[in-house]
């Protein structure tokens, strides 16, 4: 791997001493504090006085770096020499590609030291293809106005791509950042007000900004996570993640928090998680972790694909669903799949965030498990109010209940007059708090739509409350109005994912299209299916789906697998996929029925 002046970190395949082939401990060994610090340096200086860390594994679930605290973070400084010796100025941009391993850890934290601002950028992982990765990725360099670009190692061979025409002081892998001469030993003084890093949103594609978060307001989020939400115990808390560690439920989540309170972390590779999602549960397992979160999308795979591996899910305490729209169904598939090998599905933990606010904004009570409100789909639809039915012969749309806002926070549901709404009327959902972004990266109009003079921001969901607890029902700029009637992408999503048999979990992206005629409903389809006669089944079949459980005609399009575009999160994204449409960017499929 990489050599340093004063230490060297071993390649894996060299046989090492016991010890040092042994994951961090579970228990620091120190008294837990709950990030209650001014900035990240002063929660990893705390952290490094203890022995948990961060552990390093491979998509197999091998061990290939054990990484204590107390080694990051005189890796982190020795970093941070060597990033000032390249003449960078402390408040400069450094992006890096970010790769789930220690060369991200000893980077970002070398970046914070130097008083540099981290940009994680993802890997082409949700990316339809090299072109398209390239552009977003140069989008994200450029918006960040880098002065230094780290790529991935495995993406090594882009760097002309990706840097060509760039005013960068530096591009290239961890191995030849780590390699630069010490030039520069003094380092600056970092305080609560600077910005820690730039998050770019999952969905930032076209024109990408960096959502600026300061050390205060990142602490502010880590510390109302630790205490108020996962309630970290005093001892046996352990974290697993394989999120990306370019979104916010990877990088604040299992990255930042986890260290401000000293709790070790397991890491996997998010680019191999897809192949195999058991050793995810496997790690748990083995481990004895208590606390990971995943969308819905990766417990489908679990519970979907078929594992001999023999697990014990008991310890698991707070199975967290978060980063998009929460599917029950998947939960209640999960936990049935699961419960001979000890899950408990009370571990179940709804939640709701955004980048903009850091991370976190509500969290349910843990141990409530997945808590629903079952509504008359046409009232809300037609009235805006979540009108709570049990009746059959009614149109039912089941939502989760997403929790209490976070202490020392604010949540708010408003109407199209931002009026406050009563429970069950639906809204713009508003939050206020020490967790909120500075703003988008020296971006103040686009902060100012979003942000008012009173500090209220405005995330773009909808939603209702209920007994002081926030329910997400989507996206506003998603909405779908036909008729006088607010239809739900979504709904439509999740009724053909559920009821066609060929269809699984993001294979439907609903939006709609104006027309001179008006505005019209598509769906792209993908389709598996390789005989015309099954395909045309499908098309048929989905368009009748839609008409006879929600009223309405969709133009059903099927597109080949694999081809519907994802966020770097691995959402879902409708606005690319209309615009993929609208320019003809997929291969119509062939439904013609030949006649013998």
């Amino acid at each position: 791997m990489t050599a340093f002046s004063s230490f060297q970190v071993l390649p894996v395949e060299v046989t090492l001493p016991e010890m040092t082939r042994l994951p961090t401990p579970t228990d620091s060994g120190q008294p837990r504090r709950y990030g209650d610090f001014d900035t990240f340096l002063q929660a990893l200086d705390y952290a490094a006085e203890g022995e948990s860390g961060f552990n390093i594994y491979s998509g197999r679930g091998e061990l290939l770096e054990a990484l204590p605290y107390r080694t990051l973070r005189q890796q982190a400084r020795e970093v941070a020499q060597r990033l000032l010796s390249l003449g960078l100025k402390p408040g400069e941009r450094v992006a890096i590609v970010a790769e789930s391993d220690g060369d991200f850890a000893r980077i970002f934290f070398g970046c914070q030291y130097a008083g540099l601002i981290p940009a994680p950028l993802p890997l082409p992982v949700a990316f339809g293809g090299r072109e398209g990765y390239v552009a977003t990725l140069r989008g994200m360099v450029e918006s960040a106005d880098a002065s230094a670009l780290v790529i991935a190692s495995i993406i090594a061979s882009w760097k002309d791509d990706l840097i060509e025409g760039l005013d960068l002081r530096f591009a290239g892998v961890p191995e030849d950042l780590l390699a630069t001469p010490i030039t520069v030993t003094d380092l600056p003084d970092v305080g609560p007000d600077d910005i820690s890093y730039l998050q770019f949103s999952s969905g930032s594609t076209r024109f990408p900004m960096g959502i600026a978060v300061t050390q205060r307001s990142g602490m502010a989020n880590a510390h109302a996570i630790a205490l108020n939400g996962l309630k970290v115990r005093e001892k046996g808390d352990r974290c697993v993640s394989w999120l990306p560690l370019y979104h916010d439920m990877g990088l604040v989540g299992f990255f930042l928090t986890p260290m401000t309170c000293q709790l070790s972390v397991d890491l996997l590779p998010t680019r191999e998680f897809a192949r195999r999602p058991h050793v995810w549960l496997d790690l748990i397992s083995r481990n004895r972790g208590t606390i990971s979160y995943s969308p819905s999308f990766g417990y489908e795979l679990c519970a979907r694909r078929a594992t001999s591996i023999s697990l014990d899910l008991s310890c698991w305490r707070v199975a967290g669903i978060g980063g998009d729209m929460i599917r029950y169904h998947i939960l209640e598939d999960f936990a049935e799949r699961f419960a001979a090998s000890g899950f408990d599905s009370h571990a179940f933990t709804a939640s709701y965030g955004m980048a903009e606010t850091t991370l976190a904004i509500s969290f349910v009570p843990l141990g409530s498990g997945i808590q629903t409100d079952t509504i008359d789909l046409r009232i809300l639809e037609t009235q805006a109010i979540a009108s709570p039915s049990n009746d059959p012969s009614q149109m039912l749309r089941t939502f989760v209940i997403c929790g209490e806002v976070l202490p020392g926070h604010e949540l708010e549901v408003r109407d199209s007059e931002g009026k406050v709404v009563k429970d069950r009327q639906l809204g713009t959902i508003f939050v206020r708090g020490p967790s909120l972004m500075q703003g988008y990266f020296r971006q103040p109009q686009e902060t100012a739509k979003v942000v008012d003079a009173d500090g209220w921001l405005n995330t773009g969901d909808l939603g209702y409350m209920l007994n002081g607890q926030v329910v997400i029902t989507g996206r506003a700029k998603d909405l779908i109005i036909i008729n006088g009637r607010n239809i739900w992408p979504q709904d439509l999503e999740w009724s053909a994912e559920t009821e066609i048999a060929s269809l699984r979990s993001r294979d439907v992206a609903v939006f709609s299209v104006d027309e001179s005629d008006g505005e019209k409903i598509v769906a792209l389809v993908q389709c598996r299916a390789t005989t015309p006669e099954a395909r045309e089944t499908l098309r048929n079949d989905t368009a009748s789906l839609f008409r006879r459980q929600h009223g309405v005609d969709v133009s059903v399009i099927l597109v080949p697998p694999h081809t519907l575009p994802q966020t770097s999160s691995g959402k879902l994204t409708r606005a690319r996929a209309k615009s993929m449409l609208l320019s003809g960017a997929f291969k119509p499929i062939d439904t013609t029925i030949s006649v013998a």
